[in-house]
């Protein structure tokens, strides 16, 4: 990195950003590009706020501290581990939750239409149960109990590796009385009816999981392969969902189901589904909702 000894905060994301750019890392895992996660693990290993740059980028830097950011960066580079697994942190929605190696980073889009309300008009005064199938870290179970503090949730996963991070944010956020986790493959877990189902499952096609960059094979292949059932469209968990979902809600429930990339693949694979597709940051064709009605 060769920071100066009288480097600054923001001098020392500048040079890590290079760094990384340099290098060719792959981004996604909470930052898009080189200068906001050279500036995660700059402001984490200084130990200073994630969101207050503009207020520490001035901020002396020592040499022994100027050490500690270049070897965190050289990590992140030669490693080609997401940075959240260096730091063991992730933030969805200004929400943090602890991450390691045995879930995905959560970055899921469906926190976006969770968190900003558009979720709330296809919700009821009755709503009071929730599923969040294929859990992971339980990023959006804790969403969705922060967000409707008169529901409870159900979080279910495959993984017990998963659950067992998933329990640490539970925990985290005090929400031990509001969210039961649940260990099982797909709606076998689930203890319906509910009233609303999150899921953001396995759904990368085979082609696509061939061409991950490092930084997404470092992730749990369970969370990501949508093709572990023979298929290549990366539809096979979806396949199993919708064919059984609707048993699983009430009356007036919706499911809101992710797909990332791969709508074309969907809509193959479901051509009588009339599937509402969501807005969000990434585009209108990464989310979708379906009512009960739709899917029986």
């Amino acid at each position: 990195m060769n920071t100066p000894a009288c480097a600054t905060v923001i001098t020392a994301i500048e040079a890590a950003a290079a760094r990384l750019e340099a290098a060719g890392v792959a981004f996604g895992h909470g930052t898009t590009n080189a200068f906001d996660e050279a500036a995660w693990l700059v402001l984490w290993r200084l130990g200073l706020p994630l969101d207050a740059l503009d207020e520490v980028a001035e901020q002396a830097v020592d040499a022994a501290q100027a050490l500690a950011v270049e070897a965190l960066v050289s990590e992140r580079i030669a490693s080609r581990r997401p940075a959240a697994y260096l730091t063991g942190e992730a933030w969805l929605q200004g929400v943090p939750f602890f991450v390691d190696e045995r879930v995905i980073v959560p970055r899921s889009l469906i926190a976006e239409p969770l968190a900003d309300g558009t979720l709330d008009t296809w919700l009821s005064a009755s709503t009071r149960r929730v599923l969040d199938l294929c859990t992971g870290n339980g990023s959006l179970a804790v969403l969705a109990a922060l967000a409707w503090p008169e529901v409870q949730v159900d979080a279910t996963d495959l993984s017990a590796e998963a659950l067992a991070v998933a329990a640490k944010n539970v925990e985290r956020h005090g929400l031990q009385q509001r969210i039961t986790l649940r260990q099982g493959n797909g709606l076998a877990a689930a203890r319906g009816p509910y009233d609303l189902i999150l899921c953001n499952p396995p759904y990368v096609n085979r082609a696509s999981m061939t061409a991950l960059p490092p930084e997404y094979q470092a992730e749990p292949a369970i969370a990501l392969d949508g093709n572990t059932e023979g298929g290549h469209d990366g539809m096979d968990f979806i396949r199993r969902l919708i064919k059984g979902v609707a048993r699983q809600m009430s009356e007036d429930a919706v499911l809101v189901l992710e797909v990332g990339n791969e709508r074309a693949h969907f809509e193959a694979a479901f051509k009588r589904l009339p599937a509402i597709w969501l807005p969000t940051s990434a585009g209108d064709d990464q989310v979708l909702l379906l009512t009960r009605d739709q899917l029986t």
